[in-house]
């Protein structure tokens, strides 16, 4: 392994496949929170990258400690995507659908939510500790640092987007949020089982 390039392009690359279910998730959170803060759309992306940091550095971790128990745990992780996922994405649907007029504003994104989202949407990103197996510890960082640097930029990308729609959504948009959670849930776990 080289320090070139190529390298760095494959990385961006796997960031950007890595990052699309964190910024779906990025998405539905500006949708439903059109009038967020720059401070809590760096929280939520630098909460989101930070998990799409140190998931691919546990799984190599793992791969070069204590592979076999983690080939048992792999097979669950789908469906631990899919449980956190629908249940963050059940209870933006629910108070979606309580809410009557639409005007008042949603419950801003807490902690523990966000924390649980960080985890649903970087889980299968310990799987990459697999793939980067053969790496030294110093490329397997490097890696992992590069996902996490394109993780953030692409959840800005999906909070200001998600901003700019719940505008025009207005009262639908935290049912819509919940919606798209869950289908990213179904579709995490329909992926692991078709590959």
């Amino acid at each position: 392994m080289n320090w070139s390039a190529l390298f760095f392009f494959n990385s961006i690359l796997f960031g950007v496949g890595l990052a699309m279910d964190a910024f779906s998730v990025s998405l539905a959170n500006g949708l439903r929170h059109p009038r967020m803060p720059r401070q809590t759309m760096c929280l939520i992306a630098g909460t989101f990258a930070f998990f799409q940091v140190v998931m691919p550095l546990i799984g190599w971790v793992l791969v070069h400690t204590i592979a076999e128990t983690f080939q048992t745990v792999q097979r669950y992780i789908p469906w631990m995507a899919l449980i956190l996922l629908c249940w963050i994405g059940g209870g933006m649907i629910r108070e979606g659908l309580q809410r009557r007029d639409g005007n008042d504003p949603p419950s801003p994104v807490g902690m523990r939510g966000l924390l649980v989202q960080g985890v649903a949407t970087s889980i299968d990103a310990l799987s990459v500790g697999f793939t980067i197996a053969d790496y030294t510890w110093p490329f397997a960082l490097a890696e992992s640092l590069i996902i996490g640097a394109v993780t953030f930029a692409i959840c800005l990308v999906g909070l200001r987007l998600g901003k700019r729609f719940g505008t025009v959504l207005a009262g639908k948009a935290s049912v819509l949020g919940g919606l798209i959670l869950i289908a990213i849930g179904i579709e995490i776990l329909v992926k692991s089982l078709l590959s």
